[in-house]
């Protein structure tokens, strides 16, 4: 640590730390930037926090926790020796955990307290490790919070206000000798249960049952609960201090006891080295490609799917945020997929920025702007789109279905599906799977043990209501939403997704390009109205197949059947009959069969033939017997119709009930305006206005970048010159500022003087210091010039020139001879 003696506290073991470590420690714990600490003292105060320390905590791997574990419940300050004692056992057990195991354990501490180091949680040479006390607070065992290693309190702790007759008790049972002071009798019983020899005498005379209620307690929890007559085995045991009372019907086996019974170790399995991900399958991999390219496709052109069914404004949204659960029934029917599979799929578009609210009053999905650009892309950049913006998205899918704390449910798009920290599992998870060879298929339970081993205290629920061990959840689901999405195929990582991770969008995009079917210019029309897509078509001929007809079947061909009303709503998309027959004759690649052409001359004929507008609204028609017609029949009865003129009705309810109502009744009616001329209805023209995609929900503060950092260390610094300088009063030199705790306190008079005299001097100064906020503060400052009630000076704290009136400086000092800065 570059000191030559040792640190007394954990400001003076960050003090004697460079910058380049100090920068680490702001790297690895970014909440301790925020504020910048004012000197070393507030950022060592600050880095002890209970909330500071256990985000730090949360952050650690499996064997560095042990470590702090281990540390939490031996000696403070503690020698690596015992540390290490404590991690590798003292050899009296069966031989499981030595030789290879104790060799790794050794190989991996010196890392595991680096790390701990770095993070600020250990400080002290190797002599004498300290564990900061918030930690320590935190891993420690108690009644209410057991340690994590399943230790109990020492003997010191738990005999602490005990009678001293009853400590003469245990003492005389156990064979000690008898002693008055009852720090001499707690010292005595630890002697014995930490004394090899002694300790297994007296458990060799133990009852079997005896052994058997301390086979239960030695692993943890060590607390046991007794009644007022216990059974001998336990009465045993209590007499001689090897179950200590915690309350009347409470009994705890004291650390040094389990401690020999676990042969010195704190910890039953040490795990020093990361579980390796083991693989399932290893696949061919250009097939593995292949296969994943293929769902690549499937997931552009579902995702294409959806926003058209919602091109003409999709579902409402819930008063309280997202779908209701009847819309994504429907939304999952028109994709012919599961509820949970439409979520991701309607989860992922809104995380592109593709889908959103569109702000009116009746508030409903739509489509953005954006989407048609995105629609415009090749296959494969629309791709990388949506496989960026799943890795980087906070919002969860995976939880729709599920409850929140309230025990609310929670719905696709709702407000409540953000945990911060799937993007980072997401990547975790993936970053795993490039580790493998190409072509490799890992087991999932390999990829979620080696999750937990990097973050054992991360498993925990982001929120209240749910259930725990999240980031396992989030890993499966990262899986299962992997190869849904493409960036797997058969369970294995694709080279277009280990580009994408590596290299960026546009290598991702050129290497899937290839493997992308081609855009087919054509389809084959059949009997029986079907017409079959042999593959992906291209986008004008999708679009205007897929408004004259309706989906039957996809699959690795689509299958398309016209009917009535898919023609009625090419004809109401401002086709003519003869556009039609056009259009099929030049895509199809067998000639258009009889029944499809009668079909569309049928439809075209009706079409139009009657008139909707407003009146409220009207049905004009030329033919009066069609009206006639109209009139006479029951089911018009709820349109409220009424004649006009011969060549026109009247009818109480809306152009589009009366439209529909009409189509309902058999009829081919066609809308028109005001000035008499047919509406056409154009397909997906209804947009949001431009909208931003979603922005991800930080997991706490951002890790600041290098230019961050060094500024951040370079005012830590300077502060804690301000705060730490030696200064002068009265020609005498004084303790450095920081031990005295208060701003210097000069008068006005005295404090003009002494800044003019730095002036002319170029002398330094330590001055208290007062802004507009109220906020008081030291620094050093080397004045430069002074005039009209204003002080311009290098602030040694800030490293900058700064000016500051004369009234808000509290006082000044001069600073000793050898603490210039």
């Amino acid at each position: 640590m570059g000191m030559t003696t040792p640190p007394r506290t954990l400001a003076e073991a960050l003090r004697a730390r460079d910058d380049e470590s100090l920068a680490g420690l702001l790297r690895a714990r970014p909440d301790l930037l925020t504020p910048v600490p004012g000197d070393i003292t507030q950022l060592a105060t600050r880095a002890g926090t209970r909330a500071s320390v256990v985000r730090a905590l949360e952050h650690l791997d499996r064997f560095a926790l042990q470590t702090a574990e281990a540390l939490a419940v031996a000696p403070d300050p503690a020698p690596y020796e015992t540390l290490l004692g404590l991690l590798t056992g003292d050899g009296r057990d069966d031989g499981e955990y030595r030789g290879d195991a104790d060799a790794a354990i050794g190989d991996a501490l010196p890392a595991a307290l680096t790390t701990l180091r770095e993070q600020a949680l250990v400080w002290g040479e190797d002599d004498r490790l300290r564990l900061v006390r918030t930690a320590r607070e935190l891993l420690a065992p108690s009644p209410q919070h057991p340690s994590p290693t399943g230790l109990g309190p020492t003997v010191a702790e738990a005999t602490a206000g005990m009678s001293p007759g009853r400590l003469q008790d245990i003492l005389a049972t156990a064979g000690l000798p008898a002693t008055h002071d009852p720090v001499s009798a707690v010292m005595s019983l630890s002697a014995l249960f930490t004394d090899r020899a002694r300790m297994g005498e007296l458990l060799d005379t133990a009852p079997a049952e005896a052994l058997s209620v301390l086979d239960r307690l030695v692993w943890g929890p060590p607390y046991g609960e007794v009644t007022p007559n216990p059974t001998p085995p336990v009465k045993w045991l209590r007499d001689r201090g090897l179950l200590l009372p915690v309350s009347t019907r409470t009994v705890v086996l004291p650390r040094e006891a389990a401690l020999h019974l676990r042969a010195g170790r704190a910890h039953r399995v040490p795990e020093p080295q990361p579980p390796a991900v083991e693989a399932v399958a290893n696949r061919d991999p250009q097939a593995v490609d292949s296969a994943a390219a293929g769902q690549a496709f499937l997931a552009v052109t579902t995702v294409e799917e959806l926003l058209k069914s919602w091109n003409g404004g999709g579902p409402a949204i819930l008063r309280a945020g997202g779908l209701s659960v009847r819309e994504l029934k429907k939304t999952a029917t028109t994709l012919d997929v599961s509820e949970p599979v439409a979520a991701f799929w309607v989860e992922l578009a809104y995380a592109a920025g593709l889908l959103a609210s569109d702000g009116e009053a009746d508030e409903r999905y739509a489509p953005t702007p954006a989407y048609d650009d995105w629609a415009e892309l090749p296959a494969q950049d629309r791709w990388v789109r949506l496989a960026t913006a799943w890795l980087a998205a906070t919002r969860t899918p995976g939880l729709v279905g599920g409850q929140d704390a309230k025990g609310r449910a929670l719905s696709a798009l709702g407000p409540d599906l953000d945990r911060s920290t799937a993007p980072e599992v997401r990547h975790r998870v993936l970053a795993l799977l490039a580790s493998l060879d190409p072509g490799t298929a890992p087991a999932p339970e390999t990829v979620l043990a080696r999750l937990r081993w990097e973050r054992p205290l991360r498993g925990a629920s982001a929120s209240a209501g749910d259930t725990t061990d999240l980031r396992s959840r989030i890993a499966l689901w990262t899986l299962n939403e992997s190869e849904l999405l493409g960036i797997t195929g058969r369970g294995a990582l694709a080279a277009h997704t280990r580009a994408l991770l590596d290299s960026g969008p546009a290598e991702a995009a050129a290497l899937l390009a290839p493997l992308i079917p081609e855009p087919l210019n054509h389809v084959l029309l059949q009997a029986d109205l079907t017409a079959v897509a042999p593959g992906p078509l291209e986008r004008p001929l999708a679009d205007m197949l897929s408004a004259l007809a309706d989906i039957e079947s996809k699959g690795g061909a689509t299958v398309y059947r016209f009917t009535p009303g898919s023609v009625r709503r090419a004809l109401d998309a401002g086709q003519s009959a003869a556009d039609l027959h056009a259009f099929l004759a030049a895509h199809s690649r067998t000639p258009v069969p009889q029944p499809l052409s009668y079909l569309i001359d049928d439809v075209a004929r009706r079409h139009g033939h009657l008139r909707i507008g407003a009146a409220s609204s009207y049905v004009r028609c030329d033919d009066e017997a069609v009206l006639n017609e109209l009139l006479a029949d029951r089911r018009s009865a709820t349109l409220r119709l009424r004649r006009l003129a011969p060549t026109a009705l009247a009818a109480q309810v809306d152009p589009a009930s009366l439209l529909e109502g009409l189509r309902e009744m058999g009829y081919a009616p066609a809308a028109e305006s005001a000035e008499g001329d047919v509406l056409i209805t154009r397909a997906g023209a209804r947009r949001t206005p431009p909208r931003t995609a979603p922005v991800p929900v930080p997991e706490g503060p951002p890790v600041p970048d290098a230019t961050l950092l060094g500024a951040a260390v370079r005012a830590i610094r300077a502060g804690d010159t301000a705060a730490t300088v030696a200064r002068k009063d009265n020609g005498t030199t004084d303790a450095p500022a920081a031990s005295s705790g208060s701003l210097p306190r000069t008068t006005s008079a005295e404090t003009l003087a002494t800044v003019q005299a730095a002036a002319m001097t170029g002398s330094a100064l330590w001055i208290g210091y007062v802004n507009a906020d109220g906020a008081a503060s030291q620094r050093v400052i080397a004045p430069v010039r002074v005039e009209g009630g204003f002080v311009t000076a290098y602030d040694h704290t800030a490293d900058e020139v700064r000016t500051y009136p004369l009234h808000r400086i509290t006082g000044v000092a001069e600073l000793a001879d050898d603490a210039t800065p």
